[in-house]
């Protein structure tokens, strides 16, 4: 390989949140934990991207900045040529991070009071968002079937039908169950929202990030009509290991739509951007794509290891099929179904930090969720930990 994954590099010093003791012991009550919750990664970004920064910090005036055509054409053509998408420049419009995007959305788009609908177990941020705004949570639940996440549609229609909900997440691929939906399966999201008037925030921060024979395909990419009900949501920022910058991209096609929107980020004044996160987004689309098509085939492989290690040491765990994102979906009801209580002894018999399931919804219990964007060393370091934490307990 071209680029070396395997190196071991210290985050001390540098405030990275999820080895911060401080925010260990506020979310685990405990500290000195090996990490493998927030979704980054223990990964260096592309080479090319830190030469970019290291260019522009060496001209020593960070003053405020507007981005360039450079920056619009980087997101063009990285989604026409990744996803085959043609979007235009003025879809584009910038926030600090996707969750503040989709809080935003919320805003411009709904009432207090009206419904929001996220399918559960599903990235928690979605239920802070909405009840922070005060709306409505309207979950439409994933069901499982051989050991796969599944859409039920049928209970999706009768949440679209609900005149009180206005809007429906869709997270493509799915945070945490590792779905990538099929283009039928997203086809039919788009026939039901459409008939009953259900605009649709496509949160796709992992599009990039795929592991299966499935390919991801952009939701409003499907059809015209879609485009005219869709918000997208992108960033570099989980590919290239950029989250610090808080740079994403909301497309939104529909003038109206994004009229709505752009009128609520100018209330906020939302819109500046920090000339290294400028440059950091421009590099990544630019010069990103060998590093990235390696990291994939890295990434694949510590996918490969960790269900070879749990099936040698702990057969009773199942791990769901690790679709896209790096995040692996790990189902240990059979050692302990009570979600708390597994969370537990992962924390204080194990030290290791993981996302417990019930943080995606009641009906995440006894799963977790495992963070892979790591050197495999560090990654056999967490499942030895994990193993001897589970290994004595039935």
């Amino acid at each position: 390989m071209k680029y070396n994954f395997d190196e071991i590099v210290s985050r001390e010093g540098t405030y990275s949140s999820k080895w911060d003791q401080k925010v260990q012991q506020n979310l685990f009550q405990k500290t000195n934990l090996l990490p493998f919750w927030v979704a980054d990664m223990e990964l260096k970004t592309a080479p090319e991207i830190i030469e970019a920064l290291r260019k522009r910090v060496e001209h020593g005036i960070f003053g405020y900045s507007e981005r360039p055509e450079r920056y619009y054409e980087g997101v063009i053509n990285w989604t026409r040529d990744r996803f085959s998408w043609d979007i235009k420049k003025e879809w584009i419009l910038f926030t600090p991070g996707v969750v503040p995007g989709i809080n935003y959305i919320i805003q411009a788009l709904t009432k207090e009071g009206e419904g929001v609908i996220i399918n559960e177990p599903v990235y928690y941020p979605f239920r802070n968002s909405i009840l922070a705004n005060d709306r409505t949570v309207a979950d439409s639940p994933l069901k499982m079937q051989n050991n796969r996440y599944y859409i039920d549609f049928e209970d999706l229609e009768e949440k679209a039908k609900d005149p009180n909900n206005k809007v429906y997440i869709l997270c493509s691929p799915h945070n945490p169950v590792s779905r990538v939906w099929s283009k039928e399966e997203l086809r039919k999201v788009g026939e039901i929202c459409l008939k009953h008037n259900i605009y649709i925030i496509a949160d796709e921060i992992h599009n990039d990030l795929i592991f299966s024979d499935q390919k991801h395909t952009m939701f409003a990419s499907i059809d015209k009509s879609f485009e005219k009900i869709s918000l997208t949501t992108t960033s570099p920022s989980k590919t290239f290991n950029l989250a610090g910058f808080y740079a994403s991209n909301l497309i939104i096609p529909n003038d109206e739509l994004r009229g709505k929107v752009e009128k609520t980020l100018d209330a906020n004044n939302i819109g500046d951007q920090g000339p290294l996160s400028i440059e950091a987004v421009m590099a990544a689309y630019e010069q990103g794509s060998d590093w990235l098509d390696e990291l994939l085939i890295y990434l694949k492989g510590n996918i490969d290891f960790t269900k070879d290690f749990l099936n040698k040491n702990l057969p009773k765990a199942k791990v769901i099929e690790t679709e896209g994102t790096y995040l692996m979906w790990l189902d240990f009801r059979n050692y302990e179904k009570d979600g708390e209580k597994l969370e537990r002894l992962l924390i204080d018999k194990g030290g290791v930090a993981l996302d417990g399931g019930t943080w995606f919804g009641e009906s995440g219990a006894g799963f977790m969720r495992f963070n892979i964007a790591a050197p495999r060393k560090f990654i056999e370091k967490g499942l030895i930990k994990i193993a001897d934490a589970l290994s004595s307990h039935i």
